[in-house]
Parts: structure tokens; C-alpha cells; sequence
């Protein structure tokens, strides 16, 4: 057991209003001189899950002062009509932020087009340019969901520096880029992923665990070691005794928690933090991004 009687519950909602207090100023500085962050989602088609995902994104967008539109095309839209839309909105000089939401119909590929996004209004970090600065230490326009992750790191008082990292999912967007985002605050960082001999050997060693993979409950209690900081990525739909349908994450929870120094709940950890990341990055898009070599590089949030 843990030499803690009770893991610090780290709250993603609290976090996420701490980051939107931090740049409300921001925002005012921007509407005053009349250039309001406008954030611009392009969706084919009306998936309800989709559909709930963007209203959580607007009513966020709203609380930030951020001007948000939801562009619905044709369910039967192919991929030219896609990239026709998003090339408009990259020539529109009043849409500060694009992202082009998940999924996708059937076999239209979603990476060609969201790398045809403008980097500077690439506010998902998924370009190619903007996945680069996670290497290069140029924490601009970075993977939401990944800058979530690691602002709830460092928001837990946990010194990185010189501490065991563990990420287990190696995903584009978010396993990847927070290996990186913790190598950038000097962690020892090992990435695991489903071809990983004895995951729980790893997972052991970590004073950080950062876990992204979509398998409810992968992680136990005996695969955590005593006292690590666990930020639980995984948002998943299982049903429970009664068949009712309930969220849960990759690590489970009530096995894991005792062991742990500072955890993330499921609901309402990594996922409100990532839309303030969006957010975030709507701001940092509107005000513009510093010379490749300006050595006041952006901190993660306003830390």
C-alpha cells in the first residue's frame, strides 16, 4: 500500500478553470483590438456522438469568449469536398482555428486532411509542423489531449526532473507527443505499447504513468508502484451489473487509487483539460506564433 493514507484526486475541472482564468486576459486583449478567436469545426454528416462531443466543445468555447462554429456538410461528401472546405477556411482571415472532427465516413482518410489544415490554425496540434515542435521544444500549437495529460503532471507538485516515465499507447496524438512533452521537462521516459513484453514490469518501475490505449481497466493495482502520480487518458463505455452504461478509463481505478500518490478520475480528469488545451490553442492561433528562434519559448499552459 501506499505510505499515503488518500491519492490526491487531481480535477481536471478545477484545472481547466485555472487555465481559463490565466488567459482570460488574453482573450480581452484580443477582442479589444478586435480580433476575436474564432474556432471553426468542419464535420460531415451528424454522428450523434460527434454531435455531443462539438456541444461540449462550444459551451467551452463560450466560457473562454471564443467565437465557435460547427460547418456540417453532406453526409455523402467525398474527400475533394472536404479538403475544398477546409482550403476556404484557411484562406478566411477572420477563422483563427480549424479541426475537423472524428469520425470520418468510410474510406476517407482523416490524416491527409487534417495535414491540408493551416498550421497556424492547425488548434488540434495534429499537423506535421506543429507535432514537430513537440521534439524541438516549441510548445505552441500542441496535441490537446497530450498537453492535458502532462499539465495534470506537473499540476500534482510532482518534481519531473530525473523521474521514471511510463506512457503505454504510442498513438500520434497522444502517447507520442506527451513521450515527448515529459522528455522535454527531463523525465526518463519508456514508451509501452501492445507488442511490449511484460507490460506490468514497466508500469512498476514508473513514478509517472500516463496511460492511453482505449482498453477499460488494462491497468491493476499490482502493476502501479507505491506513491506514482497516474494520469489515466482512457475514456471508455462498458456496461455495468445492471446493463446501464458508465465511463470508466485504462486503469482501474478503485484497485489502483490506494497505491497511488495522485490519480486522475474518470470522468472529469484528462478530458475537461483537453478542451482548455483546444482552447488554449484557439488563443495562442489568434495572437500568432513567435519566430522559429525567439528563445522565450511558450511554457506548458501558463506555467
Amino acid at each position: 500500500m501506499s505510505t499515503t493514507a488518500e491519492p490526491t484526486l487531481l480535477d481536471g475541472r478545477a484545472f481547466a478553470k485555472r487555465v481559463k482564468e490565466d488567459f482570460a486576459p488574453r482573450v480581452e486583449a484580443l477582442r479589444a483590438a478586435g480580433r476575436t478567436p474564432r474556432l471553426v469545426a468542419v464535420r460531415v454528416g451528424e454522428d450523434p456522438a460527434t454531435s455531443a462531443y462539438l456541444r461540449g466543445q462550444r459551451r467551452g468555447a463560450e466560457r473562454w469568449g471564443i467565437d465557435y462554429e460547427i460547418r456540417t456538410l453532406d453526409p455523402a461528401s467525398n474527400e475533394a469536398a472536404i479538403r475544398k472546405a477546409i482550403k476556404e477556411l484557411n484562406r478566411n482571415p477572420d477563422v483563427t482555428g480549424i479541426l475537423l472532427a472524428l469520425p470520418l465516413p468510410e474510406g476517407i482518410g482523416a490524416r491527409a486532411l487534417q495535414h491540408e489544415i493551416d498550421p497556424a490554425k492547425d488548434v488540434e496540434g495534429v499537423h506535421p509542423e506543429n507535432l514537430g515542435g513537440c521534439f524541438y521544444g516549441r510548445y505552441d500549437l500542441l496535441p490537446c489531449t497530450a498537453l492535458a495529460a502532462v499539465g495534470l503532471v506537473k499540476s500534482s507538485g510532482i518534481e519531473v526532473q530525473g523521474k521514471e516515465a511510463v506512457v503505454v499507447g504510442h498513438s500520434e496524438i497522444v502517447g507520442k507527443p506527451a513521450a515527448m512533452l515529459l522528455l522535454g521537462e527531463d523525465a526518463t521516459v519508456t514508451v509501452c505499447h501492445k507488442f511490449t513484453a511484460d507490460l506490468a514490469a514497466h508500469t512498476r518501475r514508473a513514478d509517472i504513468l500516463v496511460v492511453a490505449v482505449g482498453l477499460p481497466g488494462l491497468i491493476k493495482g499490482d502493476m502501479v508502484k507505491d506513491g506514482a502520480v497516474v494520469i489515466d487518458v482512457g475514456i471508455n463505455a462498458v456496461k455495468d451489473e445492471n446493463g446501464d452504461t458508465k465511463i470508466v478509463g485504462d486503469v482501474a481505478f478503485d484497485e489502483v487509487a490506494p497505491k497511488a500518490s495522485a490519480i486522475t478520475p474518470v470522468p472529469g480528469g484528462v478530458g475537461p483539460v483537453t478542451v482548455a488545451a483546444l482552447m488554449r490553442n484557439t488563443v495562442l492561433a489568434c495572437e500568432g506564433m513567435p519566430p522559429l528562434d525567439d528563445p522565450n519559448q511558450l511554457p506548458l499552459f501558463n506555467q
